[in-house]
């Protein structure tokens, strides 16, 4: 599993009450400037709407994932399973006014706002809403007669350049400015002031 550039969440949900939720967190070190650290969860599950507006969010208990990274106390990163229940005390879909976008806004088990978050795709791109590791217990046991492969972290692609996820995203992230390009915008600018400075 591989760090995202950047940290962030991302919930998605469907219309017929499955959910999908990630993080990605990190934690500065103010001891150890050096050593922070980063933690990414993963879990899937149902959610209920309650009669008083909150959402309850239940995951799979055998699906949820999470990879802790702490360089300056373990060598590699700490993989295990995960599973938290999240209630939201109400929720709120709406149409952002400055740029169109829907924009989701979640309120914690405590009425504390979460960052808004914007509709990306619709429908919603989410692995498969069923259990993705069926196992007898959460603790991970297999069934009886059952066999897993290991799957290889280069997929199958046989060497060929993948299509970016966000290709059909409904909001597009902008071009970069070119700080070249800006820098020089701001020598010549200085220049002009200067010039008109002396001349008027």
């Amino acid at each position: 599993m591989f760090e995202p550039p950047l940290t962030g969440f991302s919930y998605s949900f469907t219309d017929d009450g499955f959910y999908e939720v990630a993080y990605y967190r990190a934690a500065s070190n103010p001891q150890q400037p050096s050593c922070p650290k980063g933690i990414i969860q993963w879990q899937h599950g149902k959610y209920n709407k309650a009669s008083n507006g909150s959402l309850v969010l239940n995951p799979i208990e055998v699906d949820g994932r999470q990879l802790m990274s702490d360089p300056c106390t373990y060598t590699n990163s700490v993989y295990t399973r995960y599973h938290q229940q999240e209630i939201f005390k109400h929720y709120e879909v709406l149409v952002n006014p400055y740029d169109k976008a829907t924009r989701l806004n979640l309120y914690g088990w405590d009425g504390a706002p979460m960052n808004p978050m914007y509709l990306a795709y619709r429908p919603p791109q989410m692995l498969p809403t069923q259990t993705l590791n069926p196992t007898a217990t959460a603790s991970g046991t297999q069934p009886s007669g059952s066999s897993k492969s290991r799957r290889d972290l280069a997929g199958d692609d046989d060497g060929l350049v993948q299509e970016a996820l966000n290709r059909h995203a409904l909001v597009k992230q902008r071009e970069s400015t070119n700080a070249d390009r800006l820098w020089w915008l701001g020598v010549g600018m200085t220049a002009l002031g200067g010039v008109g400075y002396f001349c008027f």
